[in-house]
């Protein structure tokens, strides 16, 4: 499942520096039971740099935790995903 989301967060890097991100969408991948986001940086809207995540909610807060994908089979899967999220988005 996609889900296509106008929504930003706020990414905070190793040295403190925090940096506003516009979410493009989240989608849960069933083959390895995780759920990615995929985001931009802020006024970078000609040319996207996307970054992909693993995302994983708190049961409790109800905020998430963004983790590094760490396998070849996951970025493939999330390439296919975008790609073809590109090419939905094409056709509108």
């Amino acid at each position: 499942m996609i889900k296509d989301i106008d929504d930003h967060i706020t990414l905070t890097d190793e040295e403190g520096n925090e940096t506003l991100y516009h979410v493009l969408f989240t989608f849960e991948s069933e083959d390895y039971g995780k759920a990615y986001i995929l985001v931009y940086p802020d006024g970078e809207e000609e040319e996207l740099s996307v970054e992909a995540y693993e995302y994983k909610e708190s049961e409790t807060s109800g905020e998430g935790t963004l983790y590094p994908v760490e396998t070849e089979e996951e970025w493939d899967m999330i390439e296919e995903v975008f790609n073809t999220f590109q090419a939905d988005d094409e056709e509108e």
